[in-house]
């Protein structure tokens, strides 16, 4: 959308503060909606073709710091306030001249292609149809646009947060997650930081329920004016944090959680580093399909009543689809009432032989021997993996055990440990939860490559579109990460780990497994 300013003269506001009018304004420009019941329409060239206002928003052409990009031989306006307002006769690229704009030519602009000399516009610049109010608050936001600053970027600081874990089961992983981002952004900013900006963490516990977490966080964001989240802990609130973040236009990158969405590119917000259990149980599938044929006749997925194996099943469902196997079967039981022999009995009787199993170690471990006593022996499959209890399978599990992981060593390169070493015994992390660990130090060198190749004009905008230009970056620790326009997880796969019985040990199946 080409749009325009009138000679006001902008008030002093602090980095990040928009007034509520201004607030709307910027969805409008961002988003092509508005507050009021009417929608916002766009007209499109001539004879005109009506889309709504969404398809059409401003941003798209003019980007979100108003200053335009070419393409496709089109170069759209610079659209900030300095640029249309100058004193004197104004050429636009397309060679037409016209005075500065008012807020009068303004709305003629936007409603009606003209610009303050009379002159039509290009057609590739929508006419839009929207209410007074909606237009009157896009006014108000194009009086800031290139002035306002980013919420939580000052000139020697980018203030970042971190969502960690309370006390309780998993307060050991909280303190994981505080320490290891305090001690790789204190080495970051112990080299200069970020374009002479350093990095300064704020840190915030989850709530005990995904409302309090939304309450608590959506609080912090506004309190301490956080530009973007790193390596946070949002298990438990996945999809409700993460739409908060798309909401409140906040980056958030290197999330912990089991349940990374794969479908997520209406959430350009959210940039995961590894693939969760469902990816896991996918990668598994594809497994299956090369290594049993049994699958052509259906496969069963046993697991507990929770979010997390509704997300799993889907999974399993949907890529079994993609790969034309059998139906899928699921059992489900309680965690407080596993009957192994019962569960058994009736898993027989649906003559399937390939088994995907979510659950403890243990109850894997008594499902197996149940399974031997029987003389039922399928082919056993784990998404995420389990412990070393499973060493006492029944040898005649031999070369039918196998689970799955996002990483492994192999992705671990000299000089990545070289660094996870040298910052662990400089800052003495603790020796336990070290896959958590390394998950932070990647998400925290994915974020700081981002805010690198956003350059010194930092803004929200600049760190998505650099955060979608990485491509296999190495973090040393992990396996390379790919992001897009249309990918959120940065390393979209795993690998498959069989269980050797005789020698009690892991095994590596292959290489990494794409499923892309």
């Amino acid at each position: 959308m080409m749009v325009i300013m009138s000679p006001v003269l902008l008030r002093s506001q602090t980095p990040g503060d928009l007034t509520a009018q201004e607030a709307r304004g910027k969805r409008i420009y961002l988003k092509g909606a508005g507050s009021s019941n009417r929608e916002i329409l766009a007209y499109l060239g001539d004879p005109a073709i009506e889309v709504p206002g969404s398809t059409m928003a401003c941003v798209n052409c003019h980007g979100r710091d108003g200053k335009g990009k070419a393409e496709g031989g089109v170069v759209p306006s610079n659209v900030t306030w300095q640029a249309l307002t100058k004193p004197y006769e104004i050429g636009s690229p397309s060679g037409r001249k016209h005075p500065p704009y008012t807020e009068r030519t303004l709305e003629l602009a936007i409603t009606r292609g003209r610009d303050p000399a009379g002159n039509k516009l290009l057609n590739v610049m929508p006419r839009y149809e929207m209410a007074p109010e909606d237009l009157s608050d896009l006014l108000a936001y194009m009086k800031r646009l290139g002035d306002e600053r980013e919420r939580g970027v000052t000139e020697t600081e980018i203030t970042i947060g971190v969502i960690v874990p309370g006390p309780g089961p998993l307060a050991g992983i909280g303190e994981a997650i505080k320490s290891t981002n305090t001690a790789f952004f204190e080495e970051v900013n112990a080299q200069g930081g970020i374009y002479n900006r350093k990095i300064k963490l704020k840190f915030i516990e989850i709530a005990s329920t995904p409302a309090d977490s939304i309450r608590n966080v959506n609080r912090f964001i506004a309190e301490q004016q956080v530009f973007a989240f790193a390596n946070s802990f949002i298990a438990g609130a996945d999809n409700e944090l993460s739409e908060l973040m798309k909401q409140s236009e906040v980056p958030l990158v290197g999330p912990i959680t089991l349940q990374p969405q794969l479908n997520n590119s209406a959430n350009s917000y959210v940039f995961y580093i590894v693939s969760g259990t469902d990816g896991q149980a996918r990668v598994l599938v594809d497994f299956a399909v090369a290594q049993s044929p049994d699958v052509k006749h259906g496969v069963l997925l046993v697991c507990q009543e929770n979010t997390l194996s509704e997300n799993v099943k889907k999974a399993i469902t949907d890529q079994c689809a993609k790969k034309a196997c059998g139906a899928v079967e699921t059992v489900n039981y309680k965690s407080n009432a596993f009957d192994a022999a019962t569960l058994t009995a009736n898993l027989r009787k649906t003559n399937k032989n390939v088994l995907f199993f979510m659950g403890t170690s243990a109850q894997a471990l008594a499902l197996l021997k149940e399974a031997d006593n029987s003389g039922w022996h399928p082919l056993v499959l784990v998404p995420g993996g389990l412990g070393n209890e499973l060493f006492d399978a029944p040898l005649s599990f031999k070369e039918k055990l196998f689970f799955s992981l996002p990483m492994s060593p192999s992705d671990q390169t000299a000089s990545g440990l070289s660094e996870y070493g040298r910052i662990a015994g400089r800052h003495k992390l603790p020796q336990s939860h070290l896959t958590t660990q390394l998950v932070v130090l990647s998400g925290g060198k994915v974020l700081v490559e981002g805010l690198k190749r956003s350059g010194k004009d930092l803004t929200v905008g600049s760190l998505i579109e650099s955060l979608q230009t990485l491509t296999d970056f190495s973090t040393g620790l992990t396996p390379p990460v790919t992001y897009g326009p249309n990918r959120r997880i940065g390393a979209i796969g795993g690998y498959v780990v069989g269980v050797d019985l005789e020698k009690r040990k892991f095994v590596a199946v292959g290489n990494w497994r794409n499923i892309d």
